[in-house]
C-alpha cells in the first residue's frame, strides 16, 4: 500500500493537489545552449546531496556538472525531498550556500509542497503548522491567512503541557507570536485543520496537544467533537543523518500519534499522507522539469524521454519512481539509508552495473555520470 493513505470519510483528487502554482519561470535561467534536452534529473537531499548538513558523495563537483560556465542550468534538474520545515526560497538560498551552485525555489520540490493547493480550501479558518523549523511561515507562504505554529497555539492553554516544567532544554526559548492575534481570540476559534509541514521536535507535547485538537472537534479543553482534518507532508519512517544508523522520521511520529488516539478515542485516527512514494510527487516534479527545461523556449511544452530519480531510500525513492513509471529512471546510492552490496530485493533500482561488485551506484557523482555517460552514448547513436 502506498504513502498516499485516506483514511474514512476524506477523498483527494489527483488535479486538487498537483503544483501547478509554482515560482514564476524567470527563477530558472537555462542555458541557451541546452537545447532543450531529453532528460532531466531529481534528487533526494537527505542521504544522497547531503548528510545533515554537510555535501557527501562528491555533490557539489556532480551538480556543477550541471551546468555551463555562466552558471546557467544545462540540464534541467530539482531536488524532491520529503524534507522540509523551510520557505522553498529560504531552503534553496541554504541549498546554494551549501553546494555552491545557483539553485532557485522552483527547483526545490518539498514534502509540503503540495499543501500549497489546500489553502483556498480553508480561506480564513484557524489552521495549526507543526514540525521543526518554520512551519507556520511556509503555510503563510503558500497562501494561508490564519496559520499559527503548534508552539505558538499551546502556549496560549495553560498547563495544556503537564511536563512543561521539565523540559529544561525549552527554558530561554520563546514563542514567536503574532501581534494580532490575541490569546481570547485563538482559545476561543475552531482548529479546522492541522498539518504536519516537517518532523516534529517535541513528540510529548505535540501528541498531547493535537489529541487535544483532534478529539474535541479544534477546541482544546471542551466536549468531544468530529476530528478536524489532519494532513502529514510525509510518511517517512526513517531517514539518514550523520549519525550511523538512520532516524525515525515523521511516520513514526504519525504512528505513536495515531497508536494513542486510537486508544483514548472512539473513532480511528482519519489522515492523509502526502510525500513520496506517492506517484503523483513524481507527476508533479515532471510537470516542474518541464517548466525549467521551457524557461527559456518559445517551443511550447517539452516532452522528456527520461527522467532520472536518485534516491538512497527503496522504499522511498526507488519504489515512488518505479511506481510512476515512464519515464522514470532510477538510480540508487550508498550513502545514505541503503547501504547493501547487491540491489535491493523487493524495490530494485533500475540501474544495473554489468560487473560481479554491485548492482547500485556508491555516490551521487557516480550516478551523475552514469547520467551523463548514458546520455551522451545515445545522442551518439541517432
Amino acid at each position: 500500500m502506498n504513502n498516499f493513505r485516506i483514511i474514512a470519510r476524506n477523498s483527494l483528487r489527483r488535479r486538487d493537489y498537483s503544483l501547478r502554482s509554482p515560482p514564476s519561470r524567470s527563477f530558472c535561467n537555462l542555458s541557451q545552449e541546452s537545447n532543450r534536452p531529453s532528460y532531466g534529473i531529481a534528487f533526494d537531499i537527505d542521504g544522497v546531496i547531503l548528510l545533515g548538513s554537510s555535501p557527501v558523495g562528491g555533490s557539489p563537483g556532480a551538480l556543477r556538472r550541471l551546468y555551463d560556465d555562466s552558471g546557467a542550468l544545462k540540464i534541467p534538474f530539482l531536488f524532491l525531498t520529503n524534507g522540509g520545515g523551510l520557505p522553498e526560497s529560504e531552503r534553496a538560498s541554504e541549498m546554494t550556500h551549501l553546494l555552491g551552485v545557483p539553485v532557485s525555489p522552483f527547483q526545490m520540490v518539498q514534502a509540503h509542497s503540495p499543501f500549497r493547493k489546500l489553502a483556498n480550501r480553508f480561506g480564513n479558518e484557524l489552521v495549526v503548522a507543526a514540525g521543526k523549523g518554520e512551519p507556520a511561515a511556509v503555510m503563510s507562504n503558500y497562501g494561508f491567512k490564519n496559520v499559527v505554529s503548534l508552539d505558538e497555539y499551546a502556549s496560549y492553554f495553560d498547563n495544556i503541557d503537564p511536563l512543561a516544567p521539565y523540559k529544561k532544554w525549552m527554558t530561554g526559548q520563546e514563542v514567536h507570536k503574532e501581534t494580532s492575534r490575541s490569546r481570547e481570540n485563538v482559545v476561543s476559534e475552531r482548529v479546522q485543520a492541522a498539518f504536519i509541514v516537517s518532523d516534529p521536535v517535541d513528540w510529548s507535547r505535540d501528541i498531547q496537544v493535537l489529541c487535544d485538537i483532534l478529539r474535541t472537534g479544534g477546541l482544546p479543553g471542551k466536549e468531544i467533537g468530529p476530528q478536524p482534518l489532519l494532513y502529514f507532508a510525509n510518511d517517512d519512517l526513517d531517514y539518514q543523518t550523520k549519525f550511523p544508523t538512520e532516524r525515525l522520521g515523521m511516520g513514526a511520529f504519525r504512528i505513536a500519534l495515531e497508536s494513542i488516539f486510537n486508544r483514548i478515542h472512539d473513532n480511528p485516527l482519519e489522515y492523509i499522507s502526502f510525500g513520496k512514494p506517492n506517484p503523483f510527487v513524481f507527476k508533479d516534479a515532471e510537470d516542474v522539469l518541464k517548466e525549467i527545461a521551457t524557461s527559456h523556449s518559445n517551443q511550447g511544452s517539452h516532452h522528456f524521454k527520461t527522467l532520472y530519480m536518485v534516491g538512497d531510500n527503496p522504499k522511498i525513492d526507488i519504489r515512488g519512481a518505479r511506481q510512476a513509471g515512464s519515464p522514470w529512471f532510477s538510480i540508487l546510492t550508498r550513502t545514505g539509508v541503503f547501504k547493501g552490496k547487491d540491489n535491493h530485493p523487493e524495490f530494485p533500482a533500475d540501474l544495473v552495473r554489468i560487473d560481479i561488485i554491485s548492482y547500485v551506484v556508491d555516490t551521487v557523482e557516480e550516478a551523475v555520470d552514469f547520467i551523463l555517460t548514458r546520455e551522451s552514448a545515445k545522442r551518439s547513436l541517432i
